[in-house]
């Protein structure tokens, strides 16, 4: 089941709001969202949600260790945790690296389940973080498989950490405010995929798919309606994730603010993906010793860091490739080789970082999105080198960029940056309660469009359900 499904939209969640509201002691919601969790996750294939419940078993019983100082807990998290990953994401990918280097071993290529990247980096965090204080841990099997099972982070998180989450748990308290700003916005992160990353895709997949007719033209398409893509996709998943859970009464983590606005890599990986970037800085970057030990250091750190976190979004030197690009930025960065600071004195120098941030964005993600690695760098090279111009191309173009789909880019790009930010904090008294009521209407309207676009067969599943 997915946020966007009609069976979730149209059944599932109108049910769990109207349980949720009618049920009043806390435990007893509590049980109930727990369940819901259970049987959301269980759409997709029985025996992932086996393994999931096995899981918060395994990362409870071993923060009942950490709580107890057991210093084998948290080294016995991470490889079973990464074991579990290792096993259903990367088996069919090592056998293939094997078979490089002359060892042909036959490993099979295992259907990973949905949201596994996600609980197991749950599962470690809470571990680590009941060795560092006992706090943060519980003896409740309950508490641990409501957290590694809630609802709106099960799938692709934000990764909420276990001491935040623990927090509402007994004293969850939600107003009519609460739900309606929850509603509101998981109804703008829903226009936000099915309407703006919906009409990108369209966009992005001719560009990729356009074979002979690839010019520089149908490169850039496809390269900038992807780079849209992913984020209207992701943040979108991200804002009915946080809505839903502040409709239920909890704070989820945020993970984006307004990233292709960034000055910097650096900057960058602040805004994107957030919790991510929190997860690897807390439980990777600063164990290796951060920025601790020298600008030398600090650089290799940050290429690890960032490799890794390439290869955790799946089993393709695609994304391997991309991780290392943004390695390689991020350490040239640290030794000041690229001095974003020293431009930003400037207006020229902060236009400049700005640029340059989001075309090596950019580029990083026409990696990400091919298939394989020849493509990515074949896309690349005709960004750059495509300026011979043909027919098949121009027509591809002219298809592309049919009905609304141009108007969709435009919209993409104003949207990427805090417009609507800026504008809002300029109001005040009647002028903000009016713009607040626009922002109801405007709502209501976007989920007609958004039910509409499930009509036409509009529906595709979540990018990053796959990782």
């Amino acid at each position: 089941m997915s946020f966007d499904s009609p069976v979730f939209l149209f059944f599932f969640l109108p049910a769990l709001l109207i349980l949720e509201a009618l049920i009043r002691p806390v435990k007893a919601r509590n049980a109930l969202l727990c369940a819901a969790g259970l049987i959301f996750y269980a759409f997709g294939e029985l025996w992932a949600l086996a393994l999931l419940i096995v899981s918060a078993l395994v990362n409870w019983l071993l923060g009942l260790a950490a709580m107890r100082s057991a210093r084998w807990a948290v080294p016995a998290a991470a490889v079973l945790n990464l074991g579990l990953l290792a096993v259903t994401k990367y088996l069919g990918f090592f056998g293939e690296g094997l078979a490089l280097v002359g060892l042909n071993v036959n490993l099979p290529a295992i259907l990973a389940p949905a949201g596994v990247s996600f609980f197991t980096f749950k599962g470690i965090s809470y571990v680590a973080d009941a060795k560092r204080d006992p706090a943060n841990g519980t003896r409740s099997f309950f508490a641990a498989l409501f957290y590694i099972s809630f609802l709106p982070e099960v799938m692709s998180g934000p990764l909420t950490r276990f001491s935040a989450f623990a927090s509402r748990l007994d004293e969850r308290r939600r107003s009519w405010t609460d739900a309606a700003e929850g509603l509101r916005r998981f109804a703008l992160g829903l226009a936000k995929k099915l309407i703006l990353s919906g009409a990108m895709a369209a966009a992005a997949d001719a560009a990729y798919g356009a074979g002979a007719a690839m010019d520089a033209r149908v490169a850039w398409l496809g390269a900038v309606a992807y780079t849209l893509q992913l984020y209207f996709d992701f943040s979108g998943y991200s804002d009915m994730a946080c809505g839903l859970g502040r409709a239920l009464g909890f704070k989820c983590a945020e993970n984006f603010d307004h990233p292709y606005a960034a000055v910097s890599i650096t900057d960058f990986w602040r805004r994107w993906h957030i919790s991510l970037s929190l997860w690897f800085r807390d439980y990777l970057y600063i164990p290796l010793g951060g920025s601790r030990r020298g600008k030398w250091r600090t650089a290799a750190n940050k290429a690890v860091v960032f490799v890794l976190c390439g290869l955790w979004h799946g089993a393709n030197m695609t994304y391997v490739v991309w991780g290392a690009w943004h390695a390689l930025l991020s350490a040239l960065e640290s030794l000041k080789v690229l001095d974003t600071a020293r431009w930003r004195k400037t207006a020229a120098g902060r236009a400049l970082s700005r640029a340059y941030t989001l075309l090596a964005v950019t580029l990083g993600f026409a990696m990400f999105r091919a298939e394989s690695v020849s493509q990515g760098f074949a896309l690349i090279a005709a960004m750059f080198t495509g300026w011979d111009f043909t027919h098949a191309g121009s027509v591809l173009l002219e298809g592309a960029l049919g009905g609304w789909t141009l108007f969709a880019l435009a919209l993409c790009c104003v949207g990427s940056f805090p417009v609507l930010q800026a504008a809002k904090r300029r109001l005040s008294g009647r002028a903000l309660a009016a713009g607040e009521c626009a922002g109801y209407v405007s709502a209501l309207a976007l989920t007609a469009l958004c039910f509409a676009a499930l009509a036409s067969g509009g529906f595709a599943p979540f990018i990053y359900f796959q990782f």
